[in-house]
């Protein structure tokens, strides 16, 4: 009969390698690894959770002030849909000849990293690292603190908030973002099944709120308020730099049409449902957006939509009185499912990169029973979390999001090198090489705009995190040097996460 393992014979496994999911009580339990749970409603849930986020709601101000005319920011966010809808189209292609979770990593370590052996992966190491390490978390952390402040709101006189101090209105804030970010993190954490119920309620409570904005435009319409919409294209800018930021601003609001193709292993017929939940949704967002604009436009004047510090707040209370809360709820509701949606879609990041050893190695560990990459999102809400500590980090977005246009146009520059290199694979859907040449030109223009536009040292910050990631990428993965503590690391994440190296692999 064999002996069973003591714990003092399982750590000295460790330091070899992995515990596998036989050497614990996984025996006989199905494969360990991420499952295909997620039909064509979960993925185009998927692009509208991360989508629609508090930007709609809260600031939809610059495409206006940059345009000039009420004519011309509706011209700006319908271009920007179309724009939107061409990339993610391109994406689509992509996913189909690389059916990998990780969108733009996985694309650019597929068509570059087998080109030289040490810059070729680094591009997909480095826009893991940016990813992972900086740019979602911190947009987590802003995004949850959105959400604090505006699921408050309804209930301030309640919780007596018109009576604290600013700063202790600030404590309870982070208090409340604090649980919400817990909360984000335990739903990621547990399954993934429950991660798209709770999407799918968020998701249809978002559009249901971007429905009550846009119903109140039409009434408004309805009864003869037309005056500010009759000045048409009165007023217009004609400089280019200023029609630029304005499309820099509304492709800002736009950003996360991406998202489906991050976790392309958990959707179900991959082939089918990402094309077309990109073909649902982002039509369905396009349409929301411009029609919720018309309606902002519609009920309040220029000046105020600039000077409202919450645009659908604003219009709520003015619009529809005593159910003005339905605003602030509203906001809550798109921004916590926002997060939720981001956070998930990283930690897919993060285990893709892990996997091909990018990352540490126990971030690519599966759940033996969860079969969700629990160390992965550990670490994302570690990393949000010690944001949210920081405080004031929208100037760290700011610099860091001109770099996810550039990604952009990286993956882009992919799909032409895998239309050569991988000229045999089956495509069951391919764009048109105009839309991938579109897309390229666009992603150039939003990654050089902003420095011409706004010369500033944050870009050089921005250079600072890219070559901190080559500092980290020359050691660490490509001489591939392993601390000697990693060994005891991976054993303490095993036990503690009880999780085990995923088995199954995705095929090519």
């Amino acid at each position: 009969m064999e002996r069973k393992r003591s714990d003092r014979e399982l750590e000295d496994l460790a330091a070899v390698e992995p515990l596998k999911p036989e050497d614990g009580d996984n025996k006989n339990s199905k494969t360990v690894g991420l499952k295909r749970e997620m039909g064509l409603l979960a993925a185009v849930n998927i692009i509208i959770g991360v989508m629609i986020g508090s930007g709609i709601f809260v600031s939809p101000t610059a495409a206006l002030k940059y345009s000039g005319s009420v004519g011309m920011c509706l011209v700006v966010w319908a271009v920007c849909g179309v724009i939107s809808l061409i990339g993610a189209l391109c994406f689509a292609e992509l996913g189909t000849v690389v059916p990998r979770s990780g969108a733009e990593y996985a694309y650019l370590l597929e068509s570059f990293g087998r080109l030289h052996k040490f810059w070729g992966p680094l591009p997909a190491f480095i826009c893991a690292w940016i990813y992972v390490v900086v740019l979602r978390p911190a947009e987590i952390a802003v995004i949850v603190l959105t959400f604090s402040e505006y699921s408050i709101q309804p209930f301030s006189g309640i919780l007596g908030l018109d009576h604290m101090s600013a700063e202790n209105q600030d404590r309870v804030i982070k208090l409340i973002a604090f649980l919400g970010l817990g909360v984000i993190t335990y739903i990621n954490m547990v399954s993934v099944k429950l991660y798209v119920r709770i999407n799918n309620i968020f998701g249809f409570c978002k559009v249901i709120a971007c429905l009550i904005v846009i119903g109140g435009g039409i009434y408004e319409l309805s009864i003869g308020n037309t005056k500010n919409l009759t000045s048409g294209f009165e007023g217009t800018k004609s400089n280019p730099g200023f029609i630029a930021l304005a499309f820099y601003n509304g492709l800002w609001a736009y950003d996360g049409w991406s998202s489906v193709t991050t976790v392309t292993e958990e959707i179900k017929s991959p082939e089918k449902n990402i094309p077309r939940s990109i073909a649902i949704a982002v039509p369905i967002i396009t349409c929301l957006y411009v029609f919720m604009n018309m309606a902002y436009l519609t009920v309040l004047s220029t000046d105020e939509m600039m000077s409202a510090p919450a645009v659908a707040v604003a219009f709520g209370n003015r619009v529809l009185g005593p159910f003005a809360f339905i605003i602030p709820l509203g906001v809550a509701l798109a921004t916590f499912g926002c997060a939720l949606s981001i956070q998930f879609g990283v930690t897919r990041l993060c285990f893709v990169a892990s996997r091909e050893g990018h990352m540490l190695k126990p971030l690519s560990y599966i759940h033996v029973r969860r079969f969700t990459p629990g160390p992965a999102v550990a670490l994302q809400g570690i990393i949000a979390f010690l944001f949210m500590l920081v405080g004031n980090i929208g100037e760290l977005i700011e610099f860091a999001s001109f770099l996810i246009w550039f990604f952009y146009g990286c993956a882009t520059l992919a799909l032409f090198v895998l239309r050569k290199t991988h000229a045999h694979v089956h495509r069951p859907y391919k764009v048109p090489i105009i839309l991938p040449i579109i897309t390229l030109a666009v992603s150039i223009f939003l990654s050089v705009m902003p420095m011409i536009a706004d010369p500033s040292l944050k870009y050089l910050i921005a250079v600072a995190f890219i070559l901190s990631g080559v500092a980290v990428y020359i050691p660490f993965v490509y001489y591939k040097k392993r601390p000697k503590i990693m060994s005891k690391f991976t054993f303490v994440t095993q036990m503690l996460f009880e999780v085990v190296p995923p088995e199954n692999e995705p095929e090519d």
